[in-house]
């Protein structure tokens, strides 16, 4: 059986990104691999409710990638979150999402020693990334461990370069 992957890419100026732009990149290529810009897709933010759940149907890992702001998911992710995985649907349905992963792929402005308890940020990454561990859990998803880079400001071409590549590995192992 061949493992699909849906890449739901949320960034809310990806012309403007150079880590996201470069990770999209990356991976549009691969096959089984669903890359799906959200801001591209709904750029009036009125999202296709029915077309979104079948792209969860159809897909048996779940990509959130994008980049991490205040702490949180861009606000139309969360809306597609809050619109896209219903009750009935992505959770008290049975086994729907039984079996199914969710991974993320994240970028930060701060320096990874900053995401540490007395560091900058106070807290760890896996910490500030619960919630969506716990989204997870309810829904049935397995939660992968996220694909994280810190200090994109401070990232030369080459640490992107190389960062973009175990992401496509990362994808590619779910093949």
């Amino acid at each position: 059986m061949t493992t699909r992957t849906l890449v739901l890419l949320a960034h809310p100026s990806l012309d403007r990104s150079r880590i996201n732009a470069a990770l999209a990149g990356e991976v549009q290529d691969l096959e089984n691999v669903t890359l799906h810009d959200i801001y591209a897709a709904y750029p009036d933010q009125v999202i296709d409710v029915a077309a979104e759940q079948q792209l969860v149907r159809d897909h048996d890992v779940i990509v959130f990638q994008f980049p991490f702001h205040w702490y949180s998911i861009p606000g139309f992710l969360k809306q597609w979150l809050d619109e896209v995985m219903l009750r009935d649907f992505a959770y008290d349905a049975g086994p729907l999402l039984q079996g199914k992963t969710l991974q993320l792929v994240t970028s930060t402005g701060g320096v990874e020693d900053a995401y540490r308890p007395g560091g900058f940020h106070r807290f760890t990454m896996t910490e500030l990334l619960s919630p969506l561990e716990q989204t997870a859990h309810r829904m049935g998803l397995t939660f992968a461990d996220p694909l994280v880079l810190h200090d994109v400001r401070g990232t030369s071409d080459e640490e992107l370069s190389l960062h973009a590549k175990r992401y496509r590995e990362l994808l590619a192992s779910y093949a």
